[in-house]
């Protein structure tokens, strides 16, 4: 799956456009390195998406193409 619509089925970003914006931006890393929106997250890559001052890393435990929203954070774990 690509990771922008990954970063929005898992709502870890509300808008697949924004999450795009995100990845040009650089503001999206994947295991340490800037990723593209085209990106194919697989489970087990580490996530760290900046959001202003913060940051929020978490590791993909499974990709789904769909997910209901009070099961969307089943498909991946914060970390720190």
């Amino acid at each position: 799956m690509r990771l922008d619509k990954y970063l929005k089925v898992s709502r870890l970003i509300k808008r697949r456009t924004v999450a795009n914006e995100a990845c040009d931006a650089g503001r999206v890393l994947v295991n340490g390195k800037p990723a593209r929106a085209s990106y194919d997250v697989k489970v087990g890559d580490t996530l760290e998406i900046a959001f202003g001052a913060r940051t929020v890393r978490a590791q993909v435990l499974r990709v789904s193409e769909t997910v209901r929203k009070e099961e969307a954070d089943e498909l991946f774990r914060i970390l720190d």
